[in-house]
């Protein structure tokens, strides 16, 4: 979890039901400086850093209708839904507790009347959501064998089933003409990820993330539009951390807490 200094403090734990009538061991975390509430799992995957700061890099216009594939247990809805009031948000999970737990975070938030959530999985073309004026996404960073072996728990979220050309393929195709796609992954994948854009999203614009200033970023994000032939563009980074490394800037502290976005100018 992100630390209490980015506005994100633990209150309490309990358990939710799971798919199967399994009870789930869960916390509740507030994000956005307390504004928004979520349970999550209290193992496994967790909301962090990189689920906000996308939230914050996401375009958004008034009366938008954004998709997030994989929404884990709505995080980033929430954070997009609570800065932005005229936008609805479609969630797409595949698995279904973590769906579930996130239907019950966007009702503890009353953003039921904005946000929904599916369950399903982002990369079958036969899942009838139609298309949208914007979509992010998170995807698990690894193909299987890469990097260290994430525990079980949280194999689905860090481990690819599918390359990254078929996330970007499939997410193209759920982008309305001139609409987004925003993404945020490791710094390492990048001529992977541009590789995969080609010929389907153009005007790709990245704003890279450095640990502390002077460091080599690990964290890219990466914006491309549908239809745009405007040309590649690297962005002025984003620097997480001060000299010391214990404390968040103040530019990243501010978007943590929900008072500032991620610009692509």
């Amino acid at each position: 979890m992100v630390g209490q200094s980015a506005g994100v403090k633990l209150a309490s734990a309990g358990r939710a039901e799971g798919s199967h009538g399994s009870m789930t061991e869960t916390t509740e975390d507030a994000i956005l400086n307390g504004r928004v509430r979520i349970r999550q799992p209290a193992r496994g995957y967790r909301v962090n850093v990189d689920t906000l700061l996308l939230a914050a890099a996401v375009e958004v216009r008034d009366g938008a209708r954004l998709m997030e594939a994989g929404s884990g247990v709505g995080a980033g809805l929430l954070a997009i839904a609570t800065r932005h009031e005229n936008v609805t948000l479609l969630g797409v999970e595949r698995d279904q507790n973590i769906a579930s737990i996130s239907r019950e975070n966007v009702a503890a938030n009353a953003m039921m009347h904005r946000i929904e959530i599916v369950t399903g999985d982002v990369l079958d073309r036969a899942l009838n959501i139609g298309v949208f004026d914007g979509v992010f996404v998170n995807p698990p960073f690894d193909r299987d064998g890469e990097g260290r072996a994430p525990s079980e728990a949280r194999r689905y979220a860090h481990v690819a089933e599918a390359p990254l050309d078929a996330w970007i393929a499939a997410l193209a195709d759920r982008l309305t003409g001139g609409a987004a796609l925003t993404m945020i992954h490791r710094a390492a994948k990048l001529p992977e990820i541009l590789a995969a854009l080609e010929g389907r999203l153009g005007g790709v614009e990245i704003v890279p993330i450095r640990p502390r200033a002077g460091e080599a970023a690990g964290r890219i994000l990466v914006r491309a539009r549908k239809g745009s032939r405007a040309p590649f563009r690297l962005c002025p980074g984003l620097v997480l951390h001060d000299a010391s490394g214990a404390k968040y800037t103040p530019e990243t502290e501010a978007v943590l807490r929900g008072e500032a976005a991620i610009g692509f100018g």
